[in-house]
């Protein structure tokens, strides 16, 4: 008998007081369930998350969670108000085994949970959510852009404790490695509809064209179908008027089925101007050093970038990114060395904190109060790469409506302003291109077209990011930061993942006298050394009971496959089971293998 599930909207129409946001919308999530929920940037995923966790009530429509299941959200904006720290907050109302699992998840994410909230920054405290809702181990998370804020060391850790978690989740995420590596189902929300595909995201955005290209067709066909019906109107309805009513009440019913169909929004009119060329040199950092308060953030550094390139920075949050690409840009003087830029360099800046955003002036004040975008004697007009626009229209190209020119800023959401600070830099011609995490809020199609914009682009670009596949699409070289060190890779993040297994030395095996096969003793949990990390000390004790629950999962498996004729009579079951046994096999060997490397590491 199949189980109840663990979430379901019936029916649910929400409005806010306008056009409905959802109408209608049906929704049910399963225990097990990886959802990506995905959508262009204002389709309302973050609302439908919050109605699913409750906080927002529907105008129409049903929620139901059965008695028992526990549904918890991540909030974005958490409010401390009444905890002296981050980990005070994270541990609140949680058992003592519970507490044990946030200081894991501390370490995982990388922040100090004594840290006094009072103190703590914006993303800090988004990772002290993130902790507290993994310690509580519900039956079902929602995880609305759980990454934001992350470095990637921190989102391939969660990566694998999402990876291995019993718990049902939902995820929005612009990360599509992240989409890629833990979804099993894709719910899509499209102008009210949210449709769901099984399989993963990783076939997602063909499906999503296909679905677009069949809604043209259809809209093409009741256009042509309307055209010839009006047609028949206009020549004859005066000679047939008494017989013929119904089939104007038809051609009256299919004009307003064209109304009642809402047009997809279209992609931002990105484009880049790269001007006049740079020189072929564009910077040349020789051995450059530089140090904050006692902490080295580069040493030595050197680095010739030429016209063309592009030039990714990686490495854990506080590392120096920003500040490297300050020291790169003459924004910062190094304490030694030098750095030296080339000739004809017309920079633009995408900064991670779109500080160059007055947040209270509106969208229209912030493009024409531009010095570089200004139009002498014209208010309403901006500078674009040379030709005089007016305002709306310009914002018009980058999604925005004309009723949020005279918004202001701090009203719009995360990918909205993104996309603001997007058409200021593309407003004007640039060589040098200094994007410091660019694609955070930004939905999936913007960063494709942002993708094909960067590939087109004939200057130069220096890229900070956390986002693994974006890296890997535009880098050409990719500089990792760490401890103060700064290293070369050529190509993007897989490349230099590539490079660093194959500078690593071999580990020497043990020699034997006569090889022996024998199968491998379950792990006994000793004691572990000083020589592990809280985490992995943690870790090693659960491993044998993972191996444990794997191997019995492979046992029942095994012999529902072994069944007579399974495979004639339900080969739809035998499929599932067959690739679920394979899952679960490679989960076994990497647990083993990840058991025998702890107890090697805990033996010194």
């Amino acid at each position: 008998m199949a189980s109840a599930p663990l979430l379901q909207l019936s029916g649910v129409t929400l409005g806010f007081g306008g056009n409905p946001l959802f109408e209608g919308l049906d929704l049910t999530v399963q225990q097990g369930d990886r959802i990506a929920l995905v959508g262009r940037n204002g389709s309302g995923k973050s609302t439908l998350m919050k109605l699913m966790a409750g906080l927002v009530l529907p105008d129409g429509g049903s929620r139901v969670v059965p008695p028992g299941i526990r549904v918890s959200y991540m909030e974005q904006e958490p409010d401390m108000a009444d905890f002296a720290t981050l980990g005070d907050y994270a541990a609140s109302g949680l058992s003592a085994e519970e507490g044990y699992r946030v200081a894991m998840a501390a370490e995982g994410l990388g922040f100090d949970p004594s840290r006094p909230v009072a103190t703590a920054s914006g993303g800090e405290k988004r990772r002290a959510a993130l902790a507290k809702l993994l310690a509580e181990e519900p039956d079902l998370m929602l995880l609305d852009e759980p990454t934001n804020h992350l470095d990637i060391a921190a989102i391939e850790w969660l990566e694998g404790q999402l990876s291995e978690t019993r718990t049902a989740y939902v995820l929005i995420s612009h990360d599509r490695a992240f989409l890629r590596g833990l979804s099993r189902a894709v719910l899509w929300l499209d102008r009210g509809v949210a449709r769901r595909r099984e399989g993963g995201f990783e076939g997602f955005e063909t499906w999503r064209d296909t679905v677009w290209a069949e809604e043209d067709v259809a809209r093409h066909k009741l256009e042509r179908k309307i055209k010839a019906e009006a047609k028949w109107a206009v020549e004859g309805i005066s000679a047939r008027r008494k017989r013929n009513q119904g089939r104007v009440r038809a051609l009256a019913a299919l004009r307003a089925e064209r109304a009642a169909m809402i047009r997809r929004q279209g992609t931002a009119a990105m484009d880049l101007d790269a001007g006049p060329s740079s020189g072929k040199l564009v910077i040349e950092a020789d051995k450059i050093s530089k140090a904050y308060d006692g902490r080295t953030i580069v040493d030595g550094f050197s680095l010739r970038v030429l016209r063309g390139d592009r030039v990714a920075f990686v490495g854990p949050n506080g590392a120096g990114k920003t500040t490297l690409l300050k020291l790169l840009t003459g924004e910062l003087a190094p304490d030694s060395g030098t750095v030296r830029l080339g000739t004809g360099l017309a920079l633009a800046v995408f900064d991670q904190a779109r500080a160059r955003l007055n947040p209270e002036a509106s969208l229209w004040d912030n493009l024409t109060g531009d010095p570089e975008m200004r139009v002498s004697g014209r208010a309403d007009q901006v500078m674009v790469r040379g030709v005089a626009r007016h305002v709306v229209g310009y914002l018009k190209d980058f999604l925005f409506d004309e009723s949020q020119a005279r918004a202001p800023v701090k009203a719009l959401s995360g990918g909205e302003r993104a996309r603001l600070m997007l058409a200021r830099i593309m407003a004007r011609e640039s060589n040098l291109l200094v994007l410091d995490e660019p694609t955070n809020d930004l939905d999936v199609e913007t960063l494709d077209l942002l993708e094909e914009v960067l590939a087109d682009y004939p200057g130069t670009v220096l890229l900070v990011s956390h986002d693994r596949d974006f890296i890997d699409r535009i880098a050409t070289t990719t500089v990792v930061l760490e401890g103060g060190k700064a290293t070369l890779f050529a190509g993007g993040w897989s490349d230099m993942q590539a490079q660093r297994r194959a500078a690593e030395p071999e580990k020497p095996r043990a020699e034997t006298a006569k090889p022996v096969e024998k199968k491998q003793e379950k792990p006994a949990v000793k004691a572990p050394a000083g020589g592990l990390s809280f985490a992995e000390k943690h870790r090693l004790e659960a491993l044998p009971g993972l191996i444990e629950k794997l191997e019995a999962e492979i046992a029942k498996l095994t012999e529902l496959m072994a069944r007579p004729g399974l495979y004639e009579t339900e080969p739809a079951k035998f499929r599932k089971a067959s690739e679920a046994l394979a899952e679960r096999q490679a989960a076994l060997s990497a647990a083993e293998e990840e058991w025998l490397s702890l107890e090697d590491k805990a033996a010194g």
